[in-house]
């Protein structure tokens, strides 16, 4: 399983598991077709939508470990 870190690009997270757009988007994400989601690091945007990068790449990281764990 691939761990997400938050200097990852927006557009390879979701690549990894499509499922993580709602995780994304219930953090207040909502960009995720954003050209800017192409080349924006989740710290990148996590500043610009004024949100914590750690508490993000956590939540990304739960929800792949609780899934992988099914």
């Amino acid at each position: 399983m691939e761990k997400i870190s938050k200097d990852m690009i927006i557009a390879d997270i979701i690549n990894i598991d499509m499922d993580l757009i709602p995780v994304l988007m219930s953090a207040g994400m909502h960009c995720i077709g954003c050209p800017s989601a192409q080349g924006e690091s989740l710290e990148e945007a996590c500043i610009v939508h004024g949100l914590d990068p750690d508490e993000i790449t956590a939540a990304l990281n739960d929800y792949l470990n609780e899934k992988a764990a099914k």
